[in-house]
């Protein structure tokens, strides 16, 4: 069974920076993809960060140029690095790890203040 286990999330200022880690069960080059979504207050759960086994990034066009995802195999992690945070990105955020189906983390609480 795939389990993912984010941290840390945090309470940042607008401006800063924070990094969240995804440690998967299992070697994460038995996934497809990995990833992070973020659920806001009030609205539904998006993708944010995606990187495929191939190592092909794509990002919502809310985040590109602030938000960076990337991979340790060795420790079987997947980073989001976030720079430049903004009020509106606070929301909890989820690991996702696909193989035929998506597997989710339980998430991990961002909240920026202005």
């Amino acid at each position: 069974q795939v389990q993912l286990v984010e941290s840390g999330g945090g309470l940042v200022q607008a401006g800063g920076s924070l990094r969240l880690s995804c440690a998967a069960s299992g070697s994460i080059f038995s996934f497809n993809t990995m990833g992070w979504y973020r659920q806001a207050p009030g609205k539904q759960r998006e993708p944010v960060a995606v990187l495929t086994s191939g190592g092909s990034t794509d990002y919502a066009d809310s985040v590109k140029g602030r938000f960076t995802i990337s991979r340790d195999n060795a420790k079987n992690t997947v980073y989001l690095q976030m720079n430049s945070l903004k009020p509106l990105d606070t929301g909890v955020y989820y690991c996702i790890a696909t193989t035929r189906i998506m597997h989710w983390g339980q998430g991990t609480q961002v909240t920026v203040s202005a």
